[in-house]
């Protein structure tokens, strides 16, 4: 379990935004973590019953790991999820794409940058 721990610490340590960061950076690599931890829930889970609970709490325990609070980053990514995400339905990449850009705008009132 420890093993699992740090190499979740490790993916979170490499996604998040890097310290100093404007709000346009800030908001590309929040937008990249979110696609890249659904998409591994997802495939890690495949989108089988609940699986977006477990979604919740990883984005949200990246969150936390930025330096976040705890009800800030669950209220930030219920507001990104939306209540979009269904048990036994796999996201689009569409819908993964669209969450992660609520998430990075509703965090840092900026678009992602496209071009990099």
């Amino acid at each position: 379990m420890a093993r699992l721990a740090g190499r979740v610490a490790e993916r979170f340590a490499r996604l998040a935004p890097p310290a100093g960061a404007d709000a346009e950076d800030r908001s590309w690599h929040l937008e990249r973590a979110a696609t890249r931890l659904v998409t591994v829930v997802v495939d890690r889970t495949g989108a089988e019953c609940g699986w977006y609970g477990l979604c919740r709490r990883v984005l949200t325990w990246f969150l936390t790991s930025t330096g976040m609070g705890p009800e800030r980053a669950k209220e930030a990514v219920d507001t990104a999820i939306g209540g979009r995400f269904k048990s036994w339905t796999e996201p689009s990449r569409t819908l993964v794409d669209t969450v992660g850009e609520d998430l990075a705008v509703g965090l840092t009132g900026e678009q992602p940058y496209r071009d990099r």
